[in-house]
Parts: structure tokens; sequence; C-alpha cells
């Protein structure tokens, strides 16, 4: 199937639908006095689900009457190395999630209240083995499937309707050993990134008008350090780009600043990598403004804390406990759409954390409970 960049697809909707008494409202004013939702790929052994949280004002979380919601696949019931593994699309209007046990994608529908339905058809096959990691750009998607027996990246046309559609010619194979563990885009969509974690390697790539990816000049990138892991672009700065280094020695974590230029090629800044002075830093989060980047230090039980240059050099804050863990536990984590919030999965307690965000400092506020049976995997917001 041919990618149709979505603002060409609403133009052509409208066209079509030229003469309608009204037109449909946007979706963020089907529920403006609320400050939005978010979701957890639960990842639960058999049928998946999806918890569901309505955010308050104060950041604080309570579940959506409901939740959790069938995903419709099957989840691995076990911790994925990965992030992204749940999406808000960037209309805000699905939930896309990945379902490592059953080799599919899920695509879900968001109502007013932050509920969510299956989409009829919405659970389609992966394109390889054990999706771990799910990224949307305009109605472009990609997946990375990390499984051995068939690990590569594949890419989908998500249609108006919530529909996925292979992408033909899309899928890019990976080596048995690869382990990718990130897939995403920047901010204008014209790059994609992916992490493999078993190999130490960044794959970069230019996307075409079509939706494909074309590899860099010497992509796969070496790292700079063991087991590249979560990534992020800088949302002020899409040739911006930083990857954290999880599977460094105990205390001697990491995180990578690199260049992107156009055509993916990646060049490393300043002094990178940056010393974390933690152990297995894997999940990237950075402030909204590009001033701060937090990094979630799985074998440390806490969360780094970075200044960013315009430059895009990275100066080590500190560090802030999570909960009291022993040292262990808290995976994926995503800020809320205000930026004053940032909620982190603590797989060890079957909960989701809540950290008030000021600048560069956090504060835990508290936490609530995941469904029984979680092994949870990604956050979104919408």
């Amino acid at each position: 199937m041919r990618y149709q960049p979505r603002k060409w697809r609403t133009v052509a909707a409208a066209m079509i639908a030229f003469g309608a008494a009204v037109a449909a409202p946007a979706v963020a004013a089907a529920h403006p006095s609320r400050d939005g939702f978010v979701y957890v790929n639960d990842n639960a052994a058999g049928t998946n689900t999806v918890a569901a949280f309505v955010r308050h004002p104060d950041g604080g979380l309570t579940p959506v009457p409901g939740s959790p919601f069938n995903a419709g696949g099957a989840g691995s019931g076990a911790a994925l190395a990965s992030q992204g593994a749940i999406q808000v699309s960037s209309d805000g209007r699905y939930v896309l999630a990945v379902d490592a046990g059953s080799n599919e994608i899920s695509v879900l529908r968001i109502g007013r209240d932050g509920a969510l339905e299956l989409v009829p058809g919405g659970v389609v096959p992966s394109g390889g083995a054990q999706p771990v990691s799910v990224a949307e750009h305009d109605g472009l998607v990609y997946v990375a499937n990390a499984g051995a027996a068939d690990s590569n990246y594949t890419g989908f046309a998500l249609t108006d309707g919530g529909h996925l559609r292979p992408l033909a010619g899309s899928t890019i194979p990976l080596p048995a050993t690869a382990q990718p563990g990130d897939v995403l885009f920047n901010r204008t969509g014209t790059s994609v990134i992916g992490t493999r974690v078993g190999t130490s390697q960044i794959d970069s790539f230019a996307v075409t008008s079509h939706g494909r990816l074309i590899p860099a000049s010497g992509s796969p990138f070496a790292a700079q350090g063991v087991g590249p892991f979560g990534s992020e672009f800088r949302p002020t700065n899409p040739h911006q780009l930083f990857v954290s280094n999880a599977h460094n020695a105990a205390g001697d974590g990491t995180v990578s600043a690199f260049r992107v230029a156009r055509d993916g090629t990646l060049s490393s800044i300043g002094n990178s990598p940056f010393a974390d002075q933690q152990t297995a830093p894997c999940w990237v989060e950075i402030s909204h403004d590009g001033a701060f980047l937090f990094t979630v230090n799985t074998g440390s039980g806490n969360i780094s804390r970075y200044a960013i240059a315009p430059d895009g050099t990275l100066t080590l804050l500190g560090s802030t406990q999570v909960s009291s863990q022993a040292g262990v536990g808290a995976v994926d984590a995503r800020l809320s759409t205000n930026g004053r919030t940032l909620y982190v999965d603590e797989s060890r307690l079957d909960s989701l954390g809540v950290f008030a965000v000021d600048g560069g400092q956090l504060t835990e506020q508290g936490t609530v409970a995941l469904p029984t049976g979680a092994a949870p995997a990604g956050v979104a917001v919408s």
C-alpha cells in the first residue's frame, strides 16, 4: 500500500465532503474540561489489556471506568527490553499498543471519557516476531520486531478509520542478535532511529515521501556504550538525538548525544557520551521545552536529571529515587502534555509513579496501582 501523509488525506476527505452542513469537531474539543489521559500497555499474558487513567490538574490519576481495556492480542507477561511499547496517534484519536506475545499490533479508539474501544479489525500482524516498540507520525507507523526468528522494522499506514495497512516494501530485516529496543520519529517525521540493544548499534534512516526508509550512509552506527536502549529526539531540535547506554558496568551508565544530518548520518556532540553515574540507564524522556533530559536507571532504581545546552551537550544535575524499591525496578517514563508531571512504570511495585516536575527537579507525589497480572511496558499520554 502507498503511504499518503494524513495532511493530504485530510484535504482529500474535505474535498469529497464539500457541501456538508457541519464539519466534524476537533478531537481536542471532545473533552475540554479534562486535562487528559494516561495509558499503560499492561503486556499481560494471554489477553493483553491497556490500563487507562484520567489525568487531573495536579497530575494525579484515577482509573477510567472500565479500565483495563481489552487490547485483543496477547502480551508476553514479562518485562520488555524496549521503549515505546504504546503510543497515542498524533491526531489524538487512537492508542497503538504492541502485543509481544502474539506478534501483533492493536489499535484502540479513544472515547470522550478516555475509555478505549478496540477498532473493528484493529489487531493486525506486526510483520515479524515479538513487536516491542511502535512509532507513529502523521499516519505513518513503524514497528520494531525483536524476535530472533524474524527481527525487523516494518511500516504501516494508519487510516482515518484507525486501521493499520501494511506498507509494501517497507520491511527492513535485522540480524537475529540485533534485539531492537526502540524505534522513533523526529518531530518533523523526516528521520527514524532504531536502537539495537543486542549488538550495540544505532540504525538511522531518512523518510521518503512514500513513507519508506532510506538507511543513512554508514548505518548502523556504532553506539558510544554497551546496549543502546532508550532514545529521544529533542522536541525543539529535530536534528539532536539522545540515546541511553544501558549495559555498561554497574555505576558506569552513560547518555549519548548525536547530531542527525538530513540524510540520517550521526555525528557525536561535544564530549559525548555523558556520565550518568548510575546503573542501567534505560528509558529517556525530554522536557517539552527541550531544556532537560530524564533517564530512568533501572538497575539503581532512580532517575537521572540533566540540563541540555543549546548545542546538545548535557550537564548532570543529580538523581531522584523512585519509591522504596531497594534499588531496582523502574522502567518506562512519559511526561504529561503540560510537562508538569512525569509518569514512571514502577514494575516491581506493579504501579505507576507520579512525579511533579519543576524545571530539572523531580518530586514523587505517590503511585497508582496497575491491574493484576500486568507486566507494564510503555506509558502514553493524551
